[in-house]
């Protein structure tokens, strides 16, 4: 290192290379080898939201499902007859309070 001019630090001396560089894979083979790993990463966060996503949307419907009168009980709804059936239901009672 050597003194900048003006007395704003230190500066590496021209032309030489830092100590403890690896001198081992070209730059491109290393490179290609961080996208890798960096899409690898990418892939497996992306997994991880999804995988968290379609958790809560089945707890969502599971709390669903316990609010709205099936029969018989232990019938278990689809995702989508449960949509319908809360749309209906929801659609019913709006009609029973509109005409009481």
């Amino acid at each position: 290192p050597v003194e900048a001019p003006g007395g704003r630090g230190l500066r590496r001396a021209e032309g030489k290379r830092r100590p403890g560089r690896s001198r081992g894979a070209p730059r491109a083979a290393r490179t290609a080898e961080t996208a890798q790993r960096i899409k690898r990463s990418r892939r497996l966060k992306a997994n991880n939201r999804e995988r968290n996503r379609m958790h809560n949307l089945n707890a969502a419907l599971d709390a669903l499902r316990d609010v709205l009168p099936t029969f018989p009980e232990d019938a278990k709804l689809t995702k989508i007859e449960t949509l319908r059936f809360a749309h209906n239901y929801i659609w019913a009672l709006t009609e029973t309070l509109r005409l009481a």
